[in-house]
């Protein structure tokens, strides 16, 4: 029996509007989603972060807050209450969709009240050199959450929780100050040797040697579990996490959870796929990874245009070492423009790069927000200046998605075999009727090739269902073709039945 294909959306971007609808929101839209083929949704950290109602979830303070407490200000977090958020996750699955909450483990932000701490001031290009001798500094590692007043735990967050913080209140200085702990001068092992040792990120660096850090992380996954019912994990940063306590915390949820649950790491190194395999190695298969190396070939296809060797975009990407592992996106909201790891994606490449990652037979694509709904805002870049974004919604992404819902099936024929150029096509099963498709783009001239697409096609009529070309296509005796795109474009053929019987409206 053939499934439907697994397809992501990350349902919120940085700059989603605050005033607590997202939840909401999301509930309205699950229906339509599960329509489009959505399989599985990506949400922000529900819990409350550190700056309260505006606070997108990552500067995290309180994981057992949920929209519950008055903390930081406020009671609904920036996407709305509790309640809110168990009723949107429940309509979800009511709709056939996994719901993945984003989960930051790093660090704490904005601690309730300073702590005298021993610390020495690390090298930021080199966190293993140390720039200053031993010194007593106040830094914000004491958490203890009064507005929650002990309720779901009673556990207090002290700087044994910690191996490094970016402030030294007394001080009024930020650096990066290693905190000399009862597990020494070192920080964490981890994976790879960035920086030295890139275990310290940012805010309250959490210190996982410590026991009853462990423990207590353990105890709110079950917690949380419970509570909200929740499919999947997005693990945060884990590239600065020791990867031993990951295993060990997907290990203890898996054996607890009365079902499968679903992990994808967040592990950015977006130009060395070998990190990324080297990770997966450490980890042994316990979770997916985004694969951003194949978002920066996007960026590349996007920037140089022409130039740009279409027939390499898979190269140095996890797409091409570890497939089954690899969650394939366009944009997300880090590398949305005016955010830290701005790549953002020329509006005549989306359509190209969607294609790449939805109607292939590798990889689980998931869709960014605002190309699907758009987005509009405001912010300081880089050089201080103020800008005024507007992400349009992806052209004929909707159509796409449904292709991958109902035709893009069945054994996979490559041509990738010219700069320009490049397509494959997908047989289709006879579960799935009309399935089978052929992908032909290009960031040069308008292009055409010969692509197989099986003999079971012969004699049927394709169509291009994005409407870029109007000619109507014979598939020959032998299962082939001639197809084509127009110049920096793609166009998807699909049988004609398939035009006619309305199958990829939305």
């Amino acid at each position: 029996m053939i499934t439907n294909n697994l397809t992501f959306i990350q349902f919120f971007h940085w700059y989603y509007p605050s005033g607590g609808k997202l939840w909401n929101h999301f509930a309205r839209e699950a229906s339509f989603l599960s329509s489009l083929g959505i399989t599985g949704a990506w949400l922000p950290p529900p819990y409350k972060g550190g700056s309260g109602a505006a606070s997108v979830g990552y500067d995290i303070y309180d994981l057992f807050d949920l929209g519950e407490f008055d903390q930081k200000g406020t009671v609904a977090t920036k996407y709305g209450k509790k309640e809110e958020f168990i009723k949107a996750v429940k309509k979800a699955q009511e709709n056939n969709i996994q719901v993945i909450a984003d989960t930051p483990f790093n660090h704490k932000a904005d601690g309730d009240q300073l702590e005298k701490v021993s610390v020495r001031k690390v090298n930021p290009e080199n966190r293993n050199e140390f720039i200053s001798e031993p010194m007593e500094i106040e830094a914000w590692t004491k958490f203890f959450f009064p507005g929650r007043n002990k309720k779901y735990s009673e556990f207090i967050w002290d700087y044994h929780c910690f191996s490094g913080v970016d402030w030294a209140e007394n001080l009024k200085e930020s650096g990066i100050y290693k905190i000399l702990n009862e597990y020494g001068e070192s920080w964490e092992k981890l994976a790879e040797e960035e920086y030295g040792n890139y275990d310290y990120l940012s805010y309250s660096d959490i210190e996982f040697r410590n026991n009853s850090v462990r423990e207590e992380l353990k105890y709110w996954g079950k917690w949380f579990l419970e509570i909200t019912d929740i499919d999947g994990f997005r693990l945060d940063a884990v590239k600065h996490i020791n990867p031993e306590f990951v295993n060990e915390w997907i290990d203890y949820m898996n054996s607890i959870s009365p079902k499968k649950l679903f992990y994808v790491g967040e592990y950015w190194n977006d130009q060395n796929a070998e990190s990324l395999k080297k990770y997966l190695d450490v980890s042994q298969g316990r979770m997916q990874l985004i694969d951003a190396p194949l978002h920066h070939n996007f960026y590349r296809l996007s920037t140089q245009g022409r130039d740009y060797d279409v027939s390499k975009i898979f190269e140095n990407t996890l797409l091409q070492h570890r497939p089954e592992l690899s969650i394939t996106f366009v944009s997300n909201h880090d590398s949305q423009p005016l955010q830290l790891l701005e790549k953002p994606i020329a509006d005549w490449c989306n359509p190209l790069a969607y294609a790449i990652i939805l109607l292939r037979e590798q990889g689980i694509p998931c869709i960014f927000y605002p190309d699907l709904y758009g987005a509009e805002y405001a912010d300081r870049g880089k050089d201080g200046h103020e800008y005024h974004i507007i992400l349009n919604k992806v052209n004929g992404l909707p159509t796409m998605m449904l292709i991958r819902k109902h035709l893009a099936y069945g054994k996979q024929h490559d041509y990738l075999d010219h700069k320009n150029t490049i397509g494959w096509t997908r047989e289709g099963v006879e579960e799935k009727k009309y399935s089978g498709c052929a992908v032909l783009l290009s960031n040069g001239d308008d292009g055409w090739k010969y692509m197989v697409i099986g003999k079971q096609h012969a004699g049927k009529v394709f169509v291009d269902c994005l409407g870029k070309i109007g000619r109507k296509i014979m598939i020959d005796k032998n299962g082939g073709a001639k197809f084509y795109c127009k110049g920096g474009s793609v166009s998807v053929w699909v049988n004609r039945m398939v035009i006619e019987r309305k199958m990829l409206e939305y």
